[in-house]
């Protein structure tokens, strides 16, 4: 079995508009989900990510520099991810498919996981 993740792509201001109510009943289909997978042994972790768009490291000059991540007029951002475990990339996409992150401009992005060594 391999694991994969997935990474919740989002537009910032679509996400700005949302009410606490249909917040929180994204919440509710997120963690429905999320238990289903974990009953079915296919949910390893998940997580959202905070709305402040990280911090980004970069070598300069051979040294790191930080500086601030997504700014919140970005097209794109990552909220969050999950990690998954599938029988193959056909199955992953099927979990994928049902996660309740998709729907208007969202996308998920499904990466395997090379096990090295």
């Amino acid at each position: 079995m391999s694991q994969y993740l997935l990474l919740l792509h989002e537009t910032p201001a679509d996400s700005a508009r949302i009410t606490p109510a249909e917040m929180q009943e994204i919440i509710q289909r997120h963690q429905a989900w999320a238990a289903d997978l974990a009953q079915k042994g296919q949910l390893l972790s998940g997580e959202k990510l905070t709305d402040d768009g990280g911090r980004h490291l970069r070598l300069a000059g051979g040294r790191p520099l930080a500086s601030d991540g997504p700014y919140a007029e970005a097209h794109d951002v990552i909220g969050g991810f999950y990690l998954v475990q599938a029988d193959n990339d056909l199955a992953a996409e099927a979990i994928a498919a049902r996660c309740p992150h998709l729907e208007g401009r969202q996308w998920i992005e499904l990466r395997r996981i090379e096990v090295v060594g």
